[in-house]
């Protein structure tokens, strides 16, 4: 499944869509700390975090990370969005909580 698709098919709202949505997503990564995701976080993850900050976009960028999904209706930094423009990389919102919204996505994606 794309980001787009799941953006679509979830309801939460597309803040940016890096490379036009059509990044594969491989799982879903839960976590706010940036140190742990930065060591644990893989490739074509739709990462589910509260981190709406610069930093974000950073860590989404060093793992490969197909999206990010900030979850439970947390602030964001604009700086994360241009970031995120610069660097192609999706962010989607949710105003559920993270486990909810992980709950969401792992339905869409299978199924």
């Amino acid at each position: 499944m794309t980001v787009k698709e799941l953006a679509e098919k979830s309801g939460f709202e597309a803040l940016n869509l890096g490379e036009e949505g059509t990044r594969d997503i491989t799982g879903i990564y839960c976590c706010d700390l940036l140190s742990v995701v930065m060591s644990k976080g893989f490739s074509g993850a739709c990462w589910v975090t509260i981190m709406g900050n610069i930093n974000a976009a950073a860590v989404a960028s060093l793992t490969d990370m197909a999206c990010i999904v900030l979850a439970e209706g947390a602030a964001i930094d604009d700086m994360l969005i241009k970031k995120a423009e610069q660097q192609d990389i999706s962010v989607l919102k949710s105003d559920m909580p993270i486990f909810e919204t992980a709950l969401k996505i792992n339905g869409i994606i299978n199924g």
